[in-house]
């Protein structure tokens, strides 16, 4: 089990020095969409979409149309209390003719757009539940005067069995608190709120995973993937998600699209991994679904895409992929630079500090290149990442490699929509660094995904005897710490300035700054005082921070500096710093590849988990006087078919103009195939 997408963009957001101006775009584009709680929601540009053949453009479309139409699955699998919820503040959102301008509703709206923005009724990166702020009286009374039909009731029709279902959850902060726990030595499964299983413990669920495994299966599927394990009459039992199983009135949906973009797609390589991921959406089976996989690393037509149960971080064992897609189109020059990192992959692999006999004799089918995101849904919606790496499996990326992408277009509208904020005045030491990320802030942080993606998770390997799932709840973060370094390690590497990828010697230094300055204090400006860190990637980062500013202690080669009453990350030795990191890689490596379970939660436990707080107050306070929203997310662009007279489609037009209530109502409206309750 591993997560393989890279959130390196983060608060700030970081890069925002570059001056980098989108391909193709207006001065006056508004990136900003909506601002509320913690969150603001941006929009991304499609440069390059007017440029497609009409085919394209249609494959674009259906595939547009098969990754919306699983909104909802994701909904469910992150609470099955949410479709209910959601639909019910839907209803009262557009229905109510009480008071709209009061406390009450305008806080309803607030609460509203979080779940919408969050797929469900906790936050999408704490995953602690939101706190309403209207009342529970107000919300019932609102409750029982929108009409009836507008509510999704049961079979029975009673409104007030209803809200004698939903108010508990959300008013109750006691009441499925929390939708992924990873607090150590807690029963995860039955102390987390996600929809992945019911009436089981973490225990009978390892041991019925574990039981369906053979020794000495080299290729072995990635069981529990894409079902919801629950126990009936005393047995544990998988609902399996497929036409026809759980889900189907969606997977139905994503399928009769999915036909349509085979009937245009760019070769029949890609025609065959559409059919192939049609085919395991029908029975469910994940042979079929490694199949698609093994297809879908070696296509390489301009238009790509995801769609399915990937990613496992939303499950607190690490089994149970959530629903996620992206249609994309490869960036055609700004991939050159991913097209030199994997032409070199085998180089890299053989200078990496690991060990030997954990290196991988032979690279084989790396790929990577950077994309214009079309359209983001599910677990990538409305919050997305900026880089992607799969499959997942080890043993595919092992035989038949891996596909690493770096989404530019949303990097530039990170980097666009941040730029004045005043983040880097406040938190960087002084203008050297400031200068360092103003000159090479957007292109290093860039490369560093590209790193990240395309190499560090396609490194290394495991020893034959071991377990891709020894790691168990630690796997993510170790996973995700493994590529951090492997990342960092090598964006100091003057191999980076023979190639051409970076100007000089000074560049890394830009992301080696930013790196430690958000491990060790700037992101926990998205943890709220007294909590751990819990998210797999923010455990990572700090890791590594930590870490190496600790290993670093006796020779300053890093630390954290007091002037006028404010801290700052200063370091002094960059050279000394990539060492440490070189260390620190070879023993996560050691980690991953031998599958050493209390050495990884030791590491994680130590440096990963615990905050602390004085520096933590201190960051809130000074990040409060900027007025950044911590999260931010994406509206997606609008897909029009044009159609000629012989109602074909001729072309399609894309527009930008959506507002974020307006995209979430109409997706509710057009994308909204499962019933309410799916018990």
């Amino acid at each position: 089990m591993k997560k393989l997408i890279c959130m390196m963009m983060t608060i700030g957001l970081l890069s925002a020095c570059s001056g980098k101006t989108e391909k193709g775009a207006a001065d006056d584009f508004t990136y900003s969409v909506d601002r509320f709680a913690d969150l603001e929601v941006l929009r991304y540009r499609v440069p390059a979409f007017e440029s497609l053949a009409p085919r394209q453009k249609e494959l674009v479309y259906y595939l547009t149309e098969a990754a919306l139409q699983g909104r909802d699955i994701l909904f469910d699998q992150n609470g099955k209390w949410n479709l209910a919820i959601r639909r019910t503040l839907e209803a009262v959102y557009t229905q109510y003719e009480g008071d709209r301008s009061g406390a009450d509703f305008r806080e309803l709206e607030k609460y509203l757009k979080q779940v919408w923005f969050a797929n469900g009724i906790h936050h999408h990166y704490s995953t602690d539940k939101f706190t309403p702020g209207f009342s529970r009286e107000f919300f019932e009374a609102a409750v029982r005067s929108v009409p009836a039909e507008s509510l999704p009731l049961r079979t029975d029709g009673d409104v007030e069995r209803l809200l004698a279902d939903i108010c508990p959850v959300i008013f109750n902060p006691d009441t499925l608190a929390k939708r992924v726990n990873q607090e150590a030595g807690a029963d995860l499964i039955a102390t987390s709120a996600g929809n992945f299983y019911d009436g089981v413990t973490q225990a009978e669920a390892e041991a019925f995973y574990a039981a369906q495994k053979t020794p000495g299966d080299t290729t072995p599927v990635s069981y529990g993937l894409n079902s919801r394990l629950v126990k009936r009459n005393g047995r544990l039992q998988e609902e399996v998600c497929r036409v026809g199983g759980r889900y189907g009135e969606a997977i139905e949906k994503i399928v009769y699209w999915l036909d349509k973009a085979a009937g245009v797609a760019e070769s029949d390589r890609q025609r065959r991994v559409i059919e192939t991921l049609a085919d395991y959406y029908r029975t469910g089976d994940l042979k079929t679904f490694d199949d698609y996989s093994i297809l879908w690393v070696g296509d390489t037509s301009r238009i790509d895409f995801v769609n399915g149960f990937i990613e496992v971080y939303g499950d607190p064992i690490g089994l149970k992929g959530s629903w996620e897609s992206l249609v994309n189109f490869k960036d055609l020059e700004a991939s050159h630079r991913t097209e030199i990192i994997s032409a070199n992959a085998q180089w890299f692999e053989q200078h990496s500090p690991t060990d030997t006999a954990y290196k991988k004799e032979e690279v084989k089918g790396v790929s990577a290149k950077v994309i214009t995101a079309a359209l983001l849904a599910g677990d990538c919606y409305p919050a997305t990442p900026i880089g992607i790496n799969l499959p997942n499996a080890d043993w595919i990326r092992h035989l038949h490699g891996s596909k690493s992408v770096t989404i530019e277009n949303i990097t530039s509208a990170y980097d666009k929509a941040a730029q004045g904020n005043g983040f880097n005045e406040e938190f960087v030491w002084s203008d050297t660094e400031r200068e360092l990320i103003r000159r090479y802030g957007f292109l290093t942080d860039n490369l560093h995904t590209d790193l990240h993606e395309c190499l560090g998770h396609g490194s290394g390997k495991l020893l034959p005897t071991t377990d891709p799932d020894a790691l168990r709840s630690y796997g993510s973060t170790l996973e995700e710490t493994r590529a951090d370094l492997f990342a960092l390690y090598f964006l100091a590497d003057e191999k980076l300035i023979e190639l051409g990828l970076l100007p000089d010697a000074e560049a890394y230094k830009a992301e080696y700054y930013r790196y430690m300055m958000n491990g060790l204090m700037t992101q926990l400006v998205r943890i709220e005082p007294g909590k751990d860190l819990e998210e797999s990637h923010m455990r990572n980062r700090q890791l590594i921070a930590r870490r190496v500013l600790e290993k670093g202690a006796a020779d300053r080669t890093v630390e954290i500096r007091r002037r006028d009453g404010k801290s700052f990350v200063v370091i002094n030795d960059y050279g000394r710093l990539r060492t440490l990191i070189g260390e620190l890689l070879a023993e996560v490596q050691r980690i991953k590849s031998t599958g050493d379970y209390e050495a990884g939660k030791n590491l994680v436990e130590s440096y990963g988990v615990k905050v602390d707080s004085a520096l933590h107050a201190e960051v809130l306070r000074r990040y409060e006087g900027l007025d950044i929203k911590p999260y931010k997310g994406f509206v997606n662009p609008v897909y029009t078919p044009v159609f000629d007279s012989e109602g074909r489609i001729a072309d399609v037009a894309v527009s930008y103009g959506e507002g974020y209530a307006e995209q979430m109502l109409r997706y509710a409206r057009d994308y909204s195939p499962l019933p309410t309750y799916n018990d």
